[in-house]
């Protein structure tokens, strides 16, 4: 038991770690090889923050452990909305006023909904894989179409963030190396201890991958998102909020299920997806300022404390039931 919940502990760190390690190798390299910042910020940046997620899922899935796959994707999404936003806005309330992220987060509303449909018959079927991994296809291509069109401030930001961290070519490329093969490393040495401990209690490993992995997973939104309130980059904080969830439904769970097929408990639609859709339409709401409602476009202290309060309460429901 005890090295199951070594493995975890030690897995999330080191998973964490490479992350953010690969991050950086990839956009260096990126920007060496002659790609442009807004590229770099939107699909290098963009994915790696949810590597965590997309390496722990298509392991899980290898190892016929579905529960664990869906359990992380969904669970990561609650997380980042009920605890990576609520506890940045009880810090300082999150000011929306990009015209990007009002764009994008309709359109996450619209996937959430697109999920409902997937998840639906209890099943998640190579069919089903190919509509979500298509879907996360075309709302790249979207995005990126619209920053390139709008001149956003994100390509701005990444070249900021790359030139007060110059990396060489042959260190980029090893860094690029090194946290990938870690990444993959640690992913394998946490889902074996997350298993483990799951048959030691007598739980599902659904359970194990809404809990401890899912906000393990999510602890680099939960930095990047403390690190950008601190620059006064509000819809930094946001922004990667959202990223990381429209990745998560469509491309992780897309993954997972091209890798293998699998089946899930009801509970996912009636508890977890429901929260995760019911999360997803409260910061929809919260963060836009509806004609005729006299409110500013924010995030508030009082609405970041429900998140949290409503968070935790999900997780009780989760590990009392």
């Amino acid at each position: 038991m005890l090295p199951a919940i070594a493995a975890v502990l030690f897995g999330l760190i080191l998973l964490i770690w490479s992350a953010d390690r690969f991050v950086d190798g990839a956009a260096a390299s990126a920007r060496h090889f002659g790609m442009s910042p807004l590229l770099i910020g939107m699909i290098i940046i963009g994915f790696g923050t949810s590597a965590p997620e997309m390496v722990v899922s298509a392991f899980a899935a290898m190892q016929g452990n579905p529960g664990l796959a869906l359990g992380n994707a969904f669970g990561s999404n609650t997380a980042n909305i009920g605890l990576v936003i609520g506890l940045t806005a009880l810090i300082a309330p999150i000011a929306v006023k990009s015209n990007v992220l009002r764009r994008e987060m309709p359109v996450l509303l619209g996937v959430t909904l697109l999920g409902v449909v997937i998840v639906w018959n209890l099943t998640i079927s190579r069919i089903d894989a190919l509509v979500l991994l298509g879907v996360f296809a075309l709302v790249m291509g979207w995005s990126i179409k619209q920053g390139m069109g709008n001149g956003d401030s994100l390509g701005t930001e990444t070249t900021a963030e790359l030139d007060s961290h110059p990396m060489s070519l042959p260190k980029a490329l090893m860094w690029l190396v090194v946290g990938l093969l870690l990444l993959i490393a640690s992913s394998r040495v946490l889902v074996w201890g997350a298993v483990d401990i799951a048959e030691a209690f007598g739980v599902s490993d659904l359970v194990i991958g809404l809990t401890i992995v899912a906000i393990g997973t999510s602890l680099p939104e939960l930095a990047s998102a403390m690190a950008a309130i601190r620059k006064n980059e509000h819809d930094l904080a946001l922004g990667n909020v959202i990223g990381s969830n429209l990745f998560n439904t469509l491309a992780v769970v897309g993954i997972a299920g091209m890798i293998h097929p699998f089946e899930f408990e009801s509970a996912v639609v009636y508890r977890d997806y429901l929260i995760m859709g019911l999360f997803t339409l409260a910061l929809f709401v919260f963060a836009f300022r509806l004609p005729g409602v006299k409110r500013s476009g924010r995030i508030n202290r009082i609405e970041g404390g429900f998140f949290v309060a409503v968070y935790i309460g999900y997780l009780v429901w989760i590990i009392a039931g």
